[in-house]
């Protein structure tokens, strides 16, 4: 990656900060090559302040980091674009942007991931998921299998129904799993990103 940090009289590039899940643009401080380095250094986004007159990671007083996803330059060398996972609030006013717009994951399986989540530590009479964790792992991935093979004689029928609704069953017991596991469902998408971007 080549940046023309020689562009510009004070030697800094504008870095433009994007959040890698909802692509909504959180921020835009700016780097020097020393920046830069630090950022990939440490994982997380790294400015220099004008103001301060230093290096200046984001969140090292609030604990609202970026971790770096992915860094990148424009055509003309002079301008950067990071990709980063939001640790909290990002605008110092405790917005979340710095343009003040919510930047809120909109994703139902995000939202149920969570659900599933609070409701693991629910007393097992109260709640299918934790009686589901109480089991154990063999059982929880007996069930991912038992969904999925409904799910596959369900699609050699044309049954809409039917079909869609094992295939909600299988989601929903997929993410059980991924959460027993330790996993989240965006653990999987940065996977299927990766093998895209190849």
């Amino acid at each position: 990656m080549k940046i023309d940090y020689s562009k510009y009289a004070d030697g800094l590039v504008p870095a433009i900060v994007q959040d890698y899940d909802t692509d909504k643009v959180l921020m835009m401080g700016f780097m020097n090559e020393a920046a830069l380095h630090k950022t990939e250094e440490l994982g997380r986004v790294t400015f220099y302040s004008r103001s301060k007159q230093r290096l200046w990671t984001k969140g090292e007083e609030s604990g609202n980091f970026l971790e770096l996803k992915s860094i990148a330059v424009d055509c003309d060398n002079d301008t950067l674009l990071i990709k980063a996972h939001p640790k909290g609030p990002v605008c110092h006013t405790g917005a979340d942007t710095c343009w003040m717009e919510k930047n809120h994951n909109s994703n139902f399986l995000n939202y149920l991931e969570d659900i599933i989540a609070l409701r693991k530590k629910a007393s097992v009479e109260e709640s299918y998921v934790a009686r589901l964790f109480a089991k154990g792992m063999n059982k929880m991935a007996q069930k991912v299998g038992e969904e999925a093979v409904e799910l596959v004689i369900e699609a050699k029928d044309n049954n809409e129904e039917l079909f869609l609704n094992e295939a909600a069953d299988l989601m929903f017991h997929y993410l059980i799993l991924l959460n027993a596991k330790g996993y989240k469902l965006d653990n999987v998408v940065d996977i299927l990103k990766q093998r895209h971007s190849k």
